[in-house]
């Protein structure tokens, strides 16, 4: 993938400091490659594994936003701690099937997850259609970008067009730091065409 290393998670955090939050991924055996923050948001980037015996990392990118981690946000007056997990590794071709809303297996988290108050909004896989497989408690948060984007939906020309358009999920990856307003580091998209 183009936008990210491949094989790596990339997770942004509003409403808690860096060290804070680098701190916690580390308790978590998650130590982190880069960190940084920009536009309002801290971000951390690690290797796609899964920690003996601990939560998966979109897991972890979910429960940083709920009451556990409370005395933790920067703002003690904020409504809520957002994140958006993001993973670049390839989308799963477990058993169970690449395209359904469970978790298939450790090394294949759902690609995207955003997540509020200690619950995931929506989170789904990306690239080749699979975007039209959305779940959480909010889960078309994105749909009217998805759609304007020819992304999902009954009438999808660009793919009808071009079979490989949107394989390796950059146009979703950029929707998605659109609507959030993601600093581009750790991103490395291309301008839009």
């Amino acid at each position: 993938m183009s936008w990210l290393a491949t094989n790596t998670f990339v997770t942004f955090v509003k409403g808690m400091t860096l060290p804070t939050v680098v701190s916690v991924y580390s308790e978590a055996g998650r130590p982190a490659q880069a960190s940084g923050e920009s536009s309002g948001w801290v971000w951390l980037t690690h290797e796609a594994y899964r920690a003996p015996h601990r939560s998966t990392a979109w897991e972890l990118a979910s429960g940083l936003t709920g009451f556990r981690h409370t005395h933790r946000a920067s703002d003690p007056g904020r409504v809520s701690v957002e994140s958006v997990f993001l993973a670049s590794t390839p989308a799963c071709a477990c058993p169970h099937g690449q395209n359904y809303m469970v978790p298939h297996c450790d090394e294949h988290p759902f690609q995207f997850a955003y997540s509020r108050g200690g619950f995931v909004q929506t989170y789904f896989n990306f690239g080749m259609r699979r975007e039209s497989r959305r779940a959480g408690g909010t889960p078309d948060l994105l749909v009217r970008e998805l759609l304007d984007a020819g992304i999902v939906g009954r009438d999808t020309p660009r793919y009808d067009a071009d079979p490989v358009f949107n394989a390796d999920g950059t146009h979703t990856v950029r929707i998605i730091a659109d609507h959030f307003g993601l600093p581009s580091p750790p991103l490395a998209l291309a301008p839009a065409r």
